[in-house]
Parts: structure tokens; C-alpha cells; sequence
């Protein structure tokens, strides 16, 4: 009886492995991105004058609040440092229980979302607002009272292992609307929709308050998950359509009767 749990035992192990290595090829690639700090500084001061003339330029008081109440500045660190990797993982194990149909596109989504952004950061590493004057780290102040160092999110002892500069586009909000898109289309509670939207938007608050992503980082961030879907739902319905059998096929060991 326990036999047949086998295969699929199997396959959820080669899942894991293959999220596991796309996560440390992912972290690993982002140190070969240029950590000098001028032109990165000179990109994040060209996203704050796009912003400007946009009308979004919100950062700054974002942060201010985030600094002034201490509860939330304290909550935007935990979900910062978090909900990030919990929240994307439960949603994977979730897909992969719906099955295959479910799974596969929306893995290949994240993956090929995930790699754009890689690319950005190779060619483009920018500074993000707390280390511009007038900005706050929050992560920073609230330090001492989380598991994360001084350097963005990561643990303390291991910052030198993560590459700062890597905030445009932001995957913290690409990854967020990516649970609020699989959410919707897979979900049957509305409840669990309004809460898939939910972390989409705490996420984008989040990452604009506590100083780290820019709000251009998370619209391009979106806009990366958006390329990621379509690619990947685009190869899932050529993939079934070479599936069907074609008009006038008749499959092996059958006879046309005439």
C-alpha cells in the first residue's frame, strides 16, 4: 500500500532540490554583480528623478512612519526578513499538491521571473533609499531585536554574502504578486484570495517603509512575475496542444472503419 506514495515521494524531492539549487545559484550569482557603490548611487538618484516626475515619490514619508511607530517598524523587519521565503515556499508545496497542471506553470513563472531579475542586477546594481541621505534602515534599528544583521535581511555573521545593491527590481514584490496571482487562479475560499491580494500589498508597503526597494523596484518587479507568466503560460498551452491528438490521427492498434 505504501508503494504507489513512492514515485511521488520521488518527484517532490527532485521539486525541492531543483528550487533549492535555482535559490543558491540565484544568491551565489547575485555577488558577481559590481558592488561600487557611485554608479549605483547615481542609478538610484535617476529611479528617485523618474519617480518625481511620475508623481511617486512616496518613499520618504513611507519610511518616516515606519521609523516613528515602533511596532510597525518592528513588524516590517520580521515580514521583510520572512515572509519573503515562508510564504512563497508554503504556496509551492500548496501548487504541488494540486498537481502538475497547477504546479508546473506557475513554478515556471517564478523561475523565469527570477532569472530576469538576476540579468537586472548583473547589469545594473542600484542603491536602494537607505543608503541615501534622509532615509532610514529599519531593519537596522530594530537589529538587536531580530535574527538579521546589519546588512539588509540576511542573518548576522553571513551579510558578506549578500549583495545590497541588488534592490531593482524588487523580488520581494515580484514574489508576492506571484502568491496573489497563483492564489486567485487556483484558490476556491474568496477568503484565501483577499488574503493571497493581501500579502501582495503588505509586501509593497513593507519594502518601501523599511528602506530597502524603491517604489519603481517593486513595479518593475511586478512587471518581471507578469513576463514570467506569460512565457511560462504561453509554453504550458503549446506543450498540451502537441498533446492532442491531431484531427485525423488514428492512434496505434485501431483500425479505421470505413
Amino acid at each position: 500500500m505504501v508503494l504507489p506514495r513512492y514515485p511521488r515521494l520521488r518527484r517532490g524531492l527532485q521539486e525541492l532540490a531543483l528550487i533549492l539549487t535555482l535559490y543558491v545559484a540565484y544568491t551565489s550569482s547575485r555577488m558577481f554583480a559590481s558592488n561600487a557603490m557611485t554608479p549605483a548611487l547615481h542609478r538610484a538618484n535617476e529611479l528617485l528623478h523618474l519617480e518625481e516626475l511620475m508623481g511617486l515619490h512616496w518613499e520618504r514619508p513611507i519610511n518616516k512612519v515606519f521609523e516613528q511607530f515602533e511596532l510597525l517598524g518592528l513588524f516590517g523587519s520580521y515580514w521583510y526578513a520572512t515572509a519573503h521565503y515562508v510564504v512563497t515556499a508554503v504556496v509551492l508545496i500548496w501548487l504541488y499538491r494540486l498537481g502538475s497542471g497547477r504546479y508546473v506553470p506557475a513554478r515556471r513563472a517564478l523561475v523565469i521571473a527570477t532569472l530576469l531579475a538576476l540579468a537586472i542586477y548583473l547589469l545594473a546594481p542600484t542603491a536602494p533609499p537607505r543608503f541615501l541621505e534622509g532615509y532610514v534602515d529599519i531593519l537596522n534599528l530594530h537589529a538587536a531585536d531580530g535574527w538579521w544583521g546589519a546588512d539588509a535581511s540576511a542573518p548576522r555573521g553571513v551579510g558578506q554574502l549578500t549583495n545590497e545593491l541588488a534592490a531593482f527590481p524588487s523580488l520581494h514584490a515580484g514574489w508576492a504578486l506571484w502568491v496573489a496571482i497563483v492564489v486567485q487562479r487556483n484558490a476556491v475560499r474568496p477568503w484565501v484570495r483577499v488574503l493571497g491580494w493581501a500579502h501582495c500589498l503588505v509586501t509593497a508597503v513593507v519594502i518601501v517603509g523599511t528602506g530597502n526597494h524603491w517604489i519603481v523596484d517593486a513595479i518593475v518587479g511586478w512587471m518581471v512575475i507578469g513576463a514570467g507568466f506569460l512565457l511560462a503560460d504561453r509554453v504550458w498551452h503549446w506543450e498540451q496542444a502537441r498533446k492532442m491528438p491531431q484531427k485525423g490521427h488514428v492512434p496505434e492498434g485501431c483500425s479505421q472503419v470505413g
